[in-house]
């Protein structure tokens, strides 16, 4: 890996907003851009929450518009996108009818909004509110995903899992989807969190990673600076 395959979350060079780690930086989104330029970084992860779903520029014809231009100025990439909204409000969970529907067309106009600025992974976080608990929910997600598959590909997106399920049991969810268009986020920080062995994880899985978060958790506790948690870098 060189540095041109790094890049930042969106909001990492923004103000915290209310104390949490991660969010879309409403006030600051486009101040990022220039930030990072100079410190020597040109790619970005988007973020996006299902507060303000709508508004999130990447939902608006305006805001595709001047994302673009904001791209186009500073020669940025934005090769990824991380869905916190489908963790927050997760459509593999939702039993009422209506309400799915209303959470998988979010999905799907998200994903069309990706293809308009040159976005082409999706990470859905399948952890906290997100993760899976039982059987249904996963087959759930699995059946709604396929069902999609012509729809993905068309747009030639590539849909990538973040899981906290342990190394074999990830494989025999991601072995479910078609390796072309979908993959694994790995999050060196989350798995040492869980205790899971690299080894073990890249031994099942390691080549359907598609992504990587980098960032330092220690065991069973929340992300700290890099080098003072678990994670095993090496």
């Amino acid at each position: 890996m060189n540095s041109s395959s790094i890049g930042f979350m969106q909001g990492r060079l923004s103000p915290v907003i209310n104390g949490k780690i991660q969010c879309f930086p409403t006030e600051f989104w486009e101040k990022e851009f220039p930030l990072a330029t100079k410190i020597g970084i040109n790619k970005m992860e988007w973020t996006i929450d299902y507060d303000g779903l709508y508004k999130n520029p990447l939902l608006t014809k305006q805001g595709q518009k001047h994302i673009n231009q904001l791209v186009k100025l500073h020669n940025f990439k934005i090769p990824s996108l991380t869905g916190d909204c489908f963790m927050q409000m997760p459509f593999w969970k939702q039993t009422e009818t209506t309400q799915r529907t209303k959470l998988i067309n979010d999905f799907i106009n998200i994903c069309e909004s990706c293809y308009k600025v040159n976005i082409n992974l999706i990470v859905i976080p399948l952890v906290d509110n997100g993760s899976l608990e039982n059987h249904k929910q996963k087959n759930d997600l699995i059946s709604i995903l396929l069902s999609k598959l012509d729809f993905i590909k068309k747009l030639d997106l590539q849909i990538v899992f973040e899981t906290d399920l342990k190394p074999k049991d990830m494989y025999n969810f991601i072995k479910e989807f078609p390796e072309e268009n979908f993959g694994i986020n790995y999050d060196i920080g989350n798995s040492a969190s869980l205790n899971y062995n690299p080894d073990e994880e890249f031994q099942y899985y390691g080549k359907c990673i598609k992504n990587v978060h980098i960032k330092d958790r220690t065991k069973g506790g929340t992300t700290v600076e890099l080098g003072k948690g678990n994670a095993n870098f090496k």
